[in-house]
């Protein structure tokens, strides 16, 4: 038998939590195939076999683990099972289908499970009970089913779960290592930084327009959507080399400035918020900054982002307008000094040349640490971003083209 055991994932992460088996007890295994999926406090990683043979299954799914922990056995002596082919059959004379029995039967079969934003238990069950996933309602993050769910439809058939008036059930369900992470590093934000907010607005007018008359040439050349964001990370990138407290961190008695960008950008995952980061922003064209965005977003909402990919920021950007947030104060993402929250996009009366008009506006948010950053330049940062974005063509020179020219 060979022992497979939790291997090391970095200096700081002593636990892991085994959240999926890919292979079944008994089942047979080739060399380096998927045993199964791990949870740390930062990513998900897989675990791999190290060699062929047949699958001795000892930790169970939901196991919280420590590195060097024993989570399966591989008998590397067992005999590897015959394959056999499937019979052929004597090819049989099509019977001909109308168009309205292939509808109904597409719609009789039920939704597959795989499909299905569910808990690895949920899944289990509804294959077992043949329960389609439309008739239980997910109340798990983003409406992902859970256990509690399944069981709740199970007993009330006919009916919605959590639809039952008056209902009084609560449910105890245990942190993941990324929730505990998170909710460690922002308490430790509030509580080890001198943290402030400066907000200031600005008009979306310009940015909408290149967008709306360029986004199909956008796309056909560089195969990505022209998005908000590349122009918020390009108008940071400027702001934070003329401010680089704003793009730096204490480090004991010393403040460690960056040359360079690392701008860490917040995403909402299944399993909570990640922050992957765009190496070398500052260097970046518009369309390999959104390459990049559609690159670590698409790894975040498949739990696939790595442990390099998430650490090293030296700014970040979050946009709670996508839900809905008209105005916020994002808490720091530690050890760095400074977050930018994007908002809304609304509609407000604004006086342009002595004149009321409708104008797409959004509030911007800057959280930032006062040990490090005063008020000048806070304030300043936040007006420069506000300059670039309202005013796009700055944001080839950093200044205006023909002061450019003009050398002045």
């Amino acid at each position: 038998m060979i022992d497979i055991k939790v291997p090391p994932v970095g200096e700081s992460i002593k636990e892991v939590t085994l959240v999926k088996w890919l292979k079944k007890e008994g089942e047979w295994v080739e060399r380096d195939e998927l045993l199964c999926e791990l949870e740390s406090e930062k990513a998900t990683f897989e675990l791999n076999a190290e060699q062929a043979g047949t699958l001795n299954i000892v930790a169970q799914e939901g196991a919280t683990l420590n590195i060097g922990d024993l989570a399966c056995k591989i008998d590397e002596k067992a005999t590897k099972p015959a394959t056999t082919a499937a019979p052929k059959k004597a090819p049989q004379e099509a019977t001909p289908v109308k168009v309205e029995d292939k509808k109904q039967k597409a719609s009789a079969v039920p939704q597959s499970t795989d499909q299905v934003k569910a808990t690895p238990v949920a899944k289990s069950i509804m294959a077992n009970k043949h329960l389609p996933a439309t008739e239980v309602k997910g109340t798990g993050t983003h409406g992902r089913i859970l256990k509690h769910d399944v069981l709740e439809a199970l007993a009330n058939p006919g009916k919605k779960a959590g639809s039952e008036a008056f209902s009084r059930i609560d449910r105890r369900e245990k942190m993941s290592n990324l929730r505990k992470t998170v909710s460690r590093r922002l308490v430790e934000a509030k509580n080890s930084t001198a943290m402030l907010t400066t907000f200031n607005e600005v008009d979306m007018t310009r940015i909408m327009e290149i967008r709306a008359k360029n986004k199909d040439a956008f796309k056909e050349a560089h195969g990505v959507n022209l998005g908000f964001m590349s122009f918020f990370t390009k108008a940071c990138c400027i702001a934070l080399q003329e401010w680089q407290a704003v793009n730096a961190y204490i480090d004991g008695d010393e403040i460690i400035y960056h040359d360079y960008c690392d701008i860490s950008i917040a995403v909402s995952a299944p399993k909570g918020l990640v922050v992957p980061v765009i190496r070398n922003a500052e260097s970046l064209s518009m369309a390999e900054i959104e390459s990049k965005i559609v690159e670590l977003a698409k790894k975040a909402r498949e739990n696939k982002l790595s442990m390099d990919e998430m650490t090293g920021g030296t700014f970040t950007i979050t946009n709670g307008g996508v839900f809905g947030s008209l105005m916020s104060t994002p808490i720091i993402n530690i050890p760095q000094s400074a977050i930018l929250g994007m908002h809304k996009i609304q509609e407000r009366p604004m006086v342009v040349n002595g004149k009321i008009e409708a104008r797409p506006m959004m509030y911007l948010a800057l959280s930032y640490d006062h040990r490090i950053i005063d008020g000048r330049e806070s304030v300043s940062f936040l007006v420069r971003v506000k300059d670039l974005l309202e005013n796009p063509e700055l944001l080839l020179f950093g200044k205006d083209p023909v002061m450019a020219l003009l050398e002045i």
